[in-house]
C-alpha cells in the first residue's frame, strides 16, 4: 500500500465494516485490472543494494522520477518514501530495503496494464542511469544478507520490524529480502466474491509454482524454487496463509470482518504519526483499548482500511481481491500474472469451470501443497497427480478465458499472448527457478554477477 488513509468516519457498529468492503463491488462491465510489482535496485559497479540516503539512493531515485511523472511526493515525517499520481490512479513506493514498487491504476484490459508497467520501467531507468543504479526482477535478493540490506526511514516499518521477530522467525526476511508480483481483481457482489476467493485460494499454490524465481540467497543457491514463498510460512500466522474459514461453502463479508477484528494491529496514525499498537486487536481497539493512550483514540474507516492492508493472507479481501503468492520476476512475468488470473476470473464460463476444477479441494489438501510447493515446484504431488497438471489444466484456462474477453491490441491481438511465458514453463516442465540454477551451474561458471545481468531489466 502506497499511503495509509486518513479517513475519519467513525465506526458505529459491525455493519459499517463489513459496508466498506462491500462498496467494492461493481457491474462486470466495470471490473479492472491493478497491476503491483516489487524490483530490487543495485550498483551496477559491485551489485550492492542501493540505500535511501546519499547522493546516488533511493530518494535521489524518487525525486528523479516525481520530476519525470509530475507525480506528488508521499512524505513521511518530512521525508519522501513514495509518489502518488494526481490523478488518485497509481503511486510508487518503497518496501522496507528498498524494493521498488508501483502500484498500478485500475485499468480495463491485460495491454494496458503492460503498457503501464513497460513506461514505468522506462522511466526507473532514465532515472536510474544517472546514479548507475539498475534493476532486478527476481523473487529474493539474491546475495545481500539481511545485516547487509538497507532499511527505509518509513514509520510503519520500523512499527513492523520490531513486532515481527516477536510473532515468527521470517517476518524480517519477508521485509526485507523479498519481492513480488501481485494484482487486484474485482468483484460484482458477495457470492462472486466468494467464488473468486476460493479459486483463488485453492489454486494459490499453483500460480507459486507457476511464479516460482528465488532460488538464490546469501550469494548461492538455496535448493528451493520459491525462497520467498518458504519465507511465508513463518512470518506471523495469525494474519497470513490459508484461510480455513474461506473454504466453507457460506464464507462472505461478515467471516474475513470477524477475523480481521481479532489480528492484532500495527499502528494508528494521527496527525500524520504513527501510534504503535501491537498489543491491541482491532476488536480491542473498538472496545477502548486505545483510550489514554493515544489521541482521538475512537477508531475510524480510515483506521479499519489501514487495518486490512496490514493483513498478508494468500488472498488478501478489501474492496477488490488480491492475489499474493507469485515471485517477482522479469518483465514479462509482470504481465503475465494478471493475465493468468483475469483468464481464469474474469470470463463467467470459464470462472465456473475453474470453480469445478477445484470445488472438491480440501482446505488441508491446499495447505500440504503450500507447504511443499516452495520445495518441490511443478513436482509437487496432489491425489494421483503433480502440481505441473494442475498448472497445464490452469494455464489452459486461463488462455480460454483471456480469447473469451477477446480484448485486442493495435495489432489485433487478444490478451492471450501474455500467457506466453507461463506456457513456456509448463510445456517444459520445469520452473523458472530451476531454469535459472542450471544456467547459474552449467553455463555462468557459478557466477552472481552473471544472475545479476540476466535479470536486469
Amino acid at each position: 500500500m502506497a499511503r495509509d488513509t486518513t479517513d475519519a468516519t467513525p465506526i458505529t457498529s459491525m455493519d459499517d465494516l463489513v459496508g466498506h468492503i462491500r462498496k467494492g463491488e461493481k457491474p462486470a462491465e466495470r471490473f479492472r485490472i491493478g497491476t503491483e510489482h516489487e524490483k530490487f535496485g543495485f550498483y551496477a559497479c559491485d551489485l550492492s543494494p542501493v540505500p535511501y540516503g546519499g547522493d546516488r539512493g533511493i530518494q535521489k531515485m524518487l525525486e528523479g522520477l516525481g520530476r519525470i511523472n509530475d507525480w506528488e511526493p508521499i512524505l513521511d515525517e518530512g521525508r519522501i518514501i513514495g509518489l502518488a499520481a494526481r490523478d488518485g490512479k497509481g503511486a510508487i513506493s518503497i518496501e522496507p530495503g528498498g524494493q521498488f514498487e508501483l502500484s498500478g491504476a485500475p485499468l480495463e484490459t491485460i495491454h494496458q496494464t503492460c503498457r503501464e508497467s513497460n513506461e514505468h520501467l522506462r522511466h526507473v531507468r532514465q532515472v536510474a542511469k544517472e546514479y548507475g543504479i539498475e534493476f532486478l526482477g527476481i523473487g529474493s535478493s539474491p546475495t545481500w544478507t539481511l545485516a547487509e540490506t538497507p532499511r527505509m526511514p518509513k514509520s510503519r516499518y520500523d512499527i513492523m520490524s520490531a513486532y515481527m521477530p516477536t510473532v515468527g522467525t521470517r517476518g524480517l526476511d519477508m521485509m526485507y529480502r523479498t519481492a513480488t508480483i501481485q494484482v487486484n481483481l474485482d468483484f460484482s457482489s458477495e457470492a462472486d466474491m466468494r467464488r473468486k476467493m476460493q479459486i483463488g485460494q485453492r489454486l494459490q499454490p499453483v500460480a507459486t509454482a507457476l511464479f516460482a524465481h528465488s532460488p538464490f540467497t546469501d550469494g548461492r543457491p538455496n535448493g528451493l524454487v520459491s525462497w520467498r514463498s518458504e519465507v511465508w510460512k513463518d512470518v506471523d500466522n495469525r494474519r497470513s496463509g490459508l484461510l480455513p474459514f474461506a473454504f466453507k461453502p457460506d464464507f462472505g463479508y461478515r467471516d474475513y470482518v470477524e477475523w480481521a477484528l481479532d489480528v492484532p494491529m500495527y499502528f494508528v496514525m494521527r496527525a500524520g504519526k504513527y501510534h504503535t499498537a501491537t498489543h491491541v486487536t482491532f476488536r480491542q481497539f473498538i472496545d477502548g483499548a486505545l483510550k489514554g493512550t493515544i489521541p482521538d483514540a475512537e477508531p475510524t474507516l480510515g483506521d479499519w482500511e489501514n487495518h486490512l492492508s496490514t493483513l498478508f493472507p494468500d488472498v488478501r479481501l478489501k474492496r477488490f481481491l488480491e492475489m499474493r503468492g507469485a515471485d517477482g520476476g522479469p518483465w514479462r512475468r509482470i504481465c503475465a500474472l494478471p493475465a493468468f488470473w483475469v483468464g481464469l476470473l474474469y470470463d463467467e464460463a470459464i470462472l465456473a469451470e475453474a470453480e469445478a476444477l477445484t470445488a472438491d479441494w480440501s482446505f488441508e489438501e491446499v495447505n500440504a501443497m503450500r507447504a511443499e510447493v516452495p520445495r518441490s515446484g511443478f513436482r509437487t504431488p496432489f491425489r494421483d497427480g503433480s502440481v505441473l497438471e494442475l498448472a497445464r489444466a490452469a494455464v489452459k484456462l486461463a488462455r480460454r478465458g483471456l480469447v473469451a474477453r477477446d480484448q485486442r491490441n493495435e495489432e489485433g491481438h487478444d490478451e492471450s499472448l501474455f500467457l506466453a511465458p507461463l506456457e513456456e514453463v509448463v510445456a517444459r516442465g520445469t520452473t523458472s527457478a530451476e531454469e535459472l540454477a542450471r544456467l547459474y551451474e552449467q553455463q555462468w561458471d557459478r557466477s552472481m554477477e552473471r544472475v545479476f545481468q540476466h535479470l536486469a531489466y
